[in-house]
């Protein structure tokens, strides 16, 4: 994705159900913030966001450059009554932004307004170039991707947490994002999912390709190898990616795949060594270097007793990204 969506932002949530549907923009938020100004919602939104309410014309008087839609639904698609708002925001002067399967630019309307008024679209999820097929030859530098139990369970933010981490240590690291959010917030990357299946892993090779050996590229993670939904993406992604190091996230209070309530989230001793054997397709040498889990929906309390049982049956480190930080995890990736 080349570099020309402008900032600052007003993040557009629609009217999403909940929210986890709204991950692309909390995501945009969280890592960053100096670029979001506001947040417009329509009548019914059930997700929420730490910025203030604004109108189109609020956020033009405020300075807002570009409306993103920060929408991460079932099916990555756009709901037709959320046109009129789109259109509006052209014709006052903004560029709109989505990372969601469906074009912005799949409606007419939305590209004649855009060409009428000068302004662009940008659709990221979109790949604009060509990839190879993988090939599994062994690459120079070091790697480590983010697996889960399940989608949309902390894999971006613990991959960004450790890129932080270990950038204040002095590492020669990057960051490589894999999905429309990601995207967003490092400002290249390929959103795996939209690419050909054929050429997944090949997109990922040519995003971590050989390096310097003591540089480390931070995969972000898609999907879950036991989502019926999403597990090819998953599994091209392990093989592209040839990690040294796999961490595995979880949310240990889920009770069902999102989206699925019929299916119950696998025994994380099967997830782990599943990933494992996966990735060991382009690296025999593969290992599980710790645990990351999202324990939100738990009090602090309840989340430190949580913690402690996993780093006690497991003998690994684990950690909550955004309650205790990946220190622990970034001294075992580096040990």
């Amino acid at each position: 994705m080349e570099k020309k969506i402008q900032h600052p932002y007003l993040m557009f949530l629609g009217d999403v159900a909940d929210q986890l549907s709204a991950k692309t923009a909390q995501g945009i938020v969280d890592w960053r913030p100096e670029w979001c100004l506001g947040k417009l919602r329509l009548p019914h939104c059930k997700a929420d966001l730490p910025l203030p309410e604004m109108t189109l014309d609020q956020a033009l008087d405020a300075g807002v450059k570009t409306v993103i839609i920060g929408v991460a639904n079932r099916g990555g698609v756009f709901s037709p009554h959320w046109i009129p708002v789109l259109l509006q925001a052209l014709e006052k002067g903004f560029d709109l932004a989505s990372g969601l399967h469906q074009k912005l630019t799949d409606y007419p309307e939305l590209k004649l307004a855009s060409e009428r008024y000068g302004r662009k679209l940008f659709d990221v999820r979109h790949p604009n170039q060509d990839f190879n097929v993988g090939t599994g030859k062994k690459r120079t530098g070091k790697r480590l991707l983010t697996v889960g139990s399940d989608c949309s369970i902390g894999k971006m933010y613990t991959a960004l947490a450790c890129e932080k981490e270990m950038k204040l240590r002095g590492i020669h690291v990057d960051f490589r994002a894999t999905g429309q959010t990601g995207i967003f917030i490092a400002g290249s990357g390929v959103s795996i999912d939209a690419v050909v299946a054929d050429f997944i892993s090949g997109a990922v090779e040519h995003i971590t390709p050989d390096n310097n050996p003591n540089h480390w590229d931070i995969i972000e993670g898609q999907g879950s190898l036991f989502h019926p939904s999403y597990a090819g993406v998953s599994l091209g992604l392990l093989h592209g990616a040839q990690a040294d190091m796999l961490v595995m996230c979880h949310d240990p209070s889920r009770p069902h795949m999102r989206g699925l309530p019929h299916y119950s989230l696998p025994d994380l001793d099967r997830c782990i060594e599943a990933n494992l054997n996966a990735g060991s397709l382009t690296n025999s040498s593969v290992r599980c270097v710790g645990l990351s889990l999202n324990t939100s929906t738990y009090s602090v309390d309840e989340a430190q007793n949580v913690i402690a049982e996993y780093k006690n049956r497991y003998k690994l480190p684990v950690v909550d990204p955004v309650r205790t930080g990946v220190s622990v995890l970034v001294d075992a990736i580096l040990a």
